[in-house]
């Protein structure tokens, strides 16, 4: 992780010294000194002491420190995209023989202004619930809700998570299907998971891990989901009263889970059941539908969280956000419930997914 925080730093660095360029090149009177000097570099090291601080440390302070550091990095990349597109456009135009700077500097301030207010409101907001009707051939009707990617801990408050897990109850679903990464680090553990566990549907809770969970501790990230009322499936496979198999798999990336391992998971149950197969990360699914799986659900790309960052997500997935059809398989990816790190959300809002089968 460490390494993470160092290579995070240099980016972040380098896309300050990107928009500080740009804001002197705009705007001259500023001079080059301060923007693309001096705040590049201590903000900078400010980012970089408080993602190391805020994960051993715990607080008021330390809390408003992780959302200030954090928020600042998100908004950092929102001005850089923004100011590299209003680069690129005056180089263009310079061929032309045009100057554009009178009207592209105070454009950009005007758009990094408007990016930032949409995208700490989009962090800030409840996640909205969207309903997604499939349909799996022999499974009973029935209302599953996803919940995935909360990364909950000193990014996310108790309070925020009481909220959506209060919208996700408002629709009383069928069974909750937990797709990974829910508890991140932080104070309050216990709490989460006490308010997890009094989510109540007539089906259970089921779940698999992702790869936060083996990162921030994977004997901790179990014991989490059992205090939850979480039913962990680790290449398993469970059924439900109603007759509906759900199978289960490690973070197929963290684990190391390959393709032929987790189509043996699904090939183990009985061809005669419907089956919903739980994968945190959105890989495999032609396997899973040759394989046997009816429906398949994922999280874990956040749908990129931060536009236009989800074309990046893109080059490791060929999958990253929404309803699909593999073969005769429907497979969904969530966005996720809040954020990991960042608070911030821009075009990709957070959401709490309720599926309906055969409704």
């Amino acid at each position: 992780m460490s390494a993470f925080f160092v290579v995070a730093s240099v980016v972040l660095w380098l896309m300050q010294v990107t928009v500080g360029a740009w804001l002197y090149f705009a705007f001259p009177q500023i001079g080059w000194k301060v923007p693309a000097v001096v705040l590049p570099v201590l903000m900078t090291l400010l980012f970089r002491f408080f993602m190391e601080y805020t994960r051993t440390h715990w607080g008021a302070w330390e809390s408003w420190a992780y959302y200030l550091s954090y928020t600042w990095a998100g908004l950092v990349f929102l001005a850089f995209c923004i100011c590299a597109v209003c680069a690129v456009l005056q180089w263009i135009l310079f061929f032309f023989h045009i100057q554009a700077r009178m009207w592209l500097g105070p454009l950009s301030l005007a758009c990094i202004a408007t990016a930032a207010v949409l995208a700490i409101y989009g962090g800030s907001s409840v996640p909205r619930v969207k309903h997604i009707s499939v349909t799996v051939p022999g499974a009973p009707k029935m209302k599953l809700a996803l919940l995935s990617d909360a990364h909950l801990g000193i990014g996310v408050s108790l309070n925020r998570f009481d909220k959506a897990m209060k919208r996700l109850e408002s629709e009383k679903p069928d069974a909750l299907l937990v797709l990974g990464d829910i508890f991140e680090y932080g104070p309050g553990r216990a709490s989460y998971a006490e308010r997890l566990a009094q989510v109540k549907t007539p089906l259970g809770s089921y779940g698999v891990l992702g790869n936060h969970e083996y990162y921030v501790g994977y004997e901790n990230s179990k014991q989490f989901y059992k205090e939850s009322g979480i039913t962990l499936l680790e290449n398993q496979t469970v059924l439900l009263p109603n007759g509906v198999q759900v199978a289960g798999v490690k973070d197929v990336r963290t684990a190391r889970v390959t393709a032929q391992e987790a189509a043996q998971v699904i090939a183990r149950a009985e061809a005669s059941k419907p089956l919903i197969y739980l994968s945190h990360t959105p890989l495999y699914a032609e396997e899973a539908a040759a394989a046997g799986a009816d429906l398949m659900l994922s999280g874990h790309t956040h749908n990129g969280q931060i536009f236009p960052f989800n074309y990046l997500v893109r080059l490791q997935f060929p999958r990253v956000y929404g309803l699909f059809d593999v073969e005769q398989m429907k497979f969904y990816i969530t966005s996720g419930l809040f954020y990991w790190g960042i608070p911030l959300r821009f075009l990709a809002p957070a959401e709490i997914p309720i599926i309906e089968v055969n409704r």
